[in-house]
């Protein structure tokens, strides 16, 4: 009984593949009027035009402003990030537009770097406008700035604990580097 549905099925399977080939054959041996496109010729020539002039004025700006606004991603990234050497990182910025793009990877990297030589050199390491921004007076030294931050923390409630260890370390510094200085005015 299997034996006769599977043959049944088989010749069913393939009178229906026979079909279908002899309609192809019909189709592609019976030539019919073929268009090229479904408009009409003055419509395709005006559409041709649109395209050309798109192609020619817009698609130009549309790349320069693109490419400005890749190139100027690091200078927002410092700016967002309160970078030290925001202006620094401006102007390579403005060098990778001259130079053709060859300078941008380099500001990319600059703007996500954290300047470390620059807080051993000038006691930060955020931009003058991240303390105008916070309403925070910019702080005299390094000290002074460390001071201003446990002040922050003390006042978010951190426990007191960790402040005077803080507190502690911090008058160690102060007194190495009033040493430090102590020695230098003698020398």
């Amino acid at each position: 009984m299997n034996r006769h549905i599977i043959s049944t099925t088989t010749r069913h399977a393939s009178r229906t593949v026979l079909v279908g080939l002899l309609a192809a054959v019909w189709v592609l041996a019976c030539p019919s009027t073929a268009t090229a496109s479904l408009l009409s010729p003055e419509l395709e020539d005006k559409l041709a035009n649109f395209i050309a002039i798109f192609a020619l004025f817009f698609v130009p700006i549309l790349l320069i402003v693109l490419f400005w606004m890749v190139h100027v991603m690091p200078e927002k990234i410092a700016h967002k990030r309160h970078h030290p050497q925001l202006e620094a990182i401006k102007t390579l910025c403005l060098l990778s537009l001259v130079f053709g793009g060859l300078l941008w990877p380099i500001a990319w990297l600059w703007a996500y770097t954290k300047p470390v030589g620059y807080k051993l050199a000038y006691g930060t390491d955020k931009h003058p406008d991240y303390f105008k921004e916070h309403g925070i007076p910019e702080p005299e030294s390094p000290t002074a700035d460390i001071r201003q931050r446990v002040a922050a923390l003390e006042e978010r409630g951190v426990p007191a604990s960790e402040l005077d260890a803080i507190r502690t370390d911090l008058e160690a510094i102060e007194s190495r580097l009033a040493a430090g200085e102590g020695r230098s005015e003698v020398g």
